[in-house]
């Protein structure tokens, strides 16, 4: 496992790649690792004749320079991880790398990015797509491998790809759990004791969600009553946003009838803000694989 650390050695790698015929799974992270990321890393290997994954802690997606210095770091710790499952290279640029002196080109998916997390988080995703869009041309990747519980993300990178006719495949991998079912985050480290204790009242809610769709309510109204009367039962648990939308715009509905529909939850514990979401949809939205359909 080589890690790389300069654009033109990576340019180097994916074009060897490319002419041997050695399609590549590419694994974007900020590091930080958890067992999400490893079961992306192992889908990766099984899809892919090499596998890349990138650590790259990327400073335009964060809403302050306190946060992004508070970002935990480790890179040896992320190789120890990663050199057992057949990582062929990690990408681990710096910020100066990937954002060159006078850098003054972003992208930005217009109509998704200002929305629930975009609402909370001005500018974030403006980063996130243009961070990824400089990954995907330096790896040249066939497949991308993104996680559920970012579903609006999966969502504005899939509509990126779209738009930019990139020619890679994002694959969407389920949310990967704890055993109390709080979903695997790097953020979940700034959780105390009694906050990691509270933070399994999310995934609970949004249970909740999925058995009153299964038992025939379609009204979003209703649910998210019901999940929020969940959630505020923890009294260290604050919500910043509570939303169901369609899972291709991210518009607000109500009758759930017919829809592919997103349940997403932002809430803070402490100083850790944590996300979560569930897809309420009947079995014609099933692909043929099993996964459920994000943008």
């Amino acid at each position: 496992m080589e890690i790389i650390t300069k654009s033109a050695r990576m340019r180097v790698v994916s074009s060897k790649l490319g002419a041997e015929e050695r399609p590549i799974g590419f694994v974007p992270t900020m590091g930080a690792l958890h067992e999400g990321h490893l079961s992306m890393v192992r889908e990766a290997r099984r899809m892919a004749d090499a596998v890349i994954v990138s650590i790259f802690v990327n400073p335009t997606q964060f809403g302050s320079e306190k946060e992004f210095d508070q970002y935990p770091r480790d890179l040896a710790r992320d190789a120890d991880m990663l050199a057992p499952i057949d990582v062929d290279y990690i990408f681990a640029p710096s910020a100066e790398e990937m954002y060159p002196k006078g850098f003054a080109t972003y992208i930005e998916v217009e109509g998704l990015s200002d929305k629930l997390e975009g609402l909370s988080r001005p500018g974030h995703f403006r980063g996130v797509t243009t961070a990824l869009g400089i990954l995907f041309n330096l790896v040249q990747p066939k497949f991308v491998f993104l996680g559920q519980r970012d579903a609006q993300q999966t969502v504005i990178v899939k509509k990126m790809i779209r738009d930019l006719h990139l020619p890679v495949e994002a694959v969407v991998m389920p949310t990967t759990r704890e055993a109390d079912g709080l979903a695997c985050a790097s953020r979940n480290r700034r959780l105390t004791a009694e906050e990691r204790h509270a933070a399994p009242v999310l995934h609970r809610a949004l249970h909740l969600a999925e058995e009153m769709f299964s038992d025939g309510e379609r009204h979003a109204s209703r649910i998210l009553k019901m999940v929020r009367k969940e959630i505020e039962k923890e009294p260290l648990a604050r919500i910043d946003y509570l939303a169901i939308t369609d899972s291709e715009h991210l518009d607000p509905i109500d009758d759930l009838t017919g829809q592919n529909a997103l349940v997403s939850v932002a809430a803070w514990f402490g100083k850790a803000r944590l996300i979560d979401n569930v897809i309420l949809s009947d079995e014609k939205f099933r692909s043929k694989t099993g996964r459920l359909k994000l943008g």
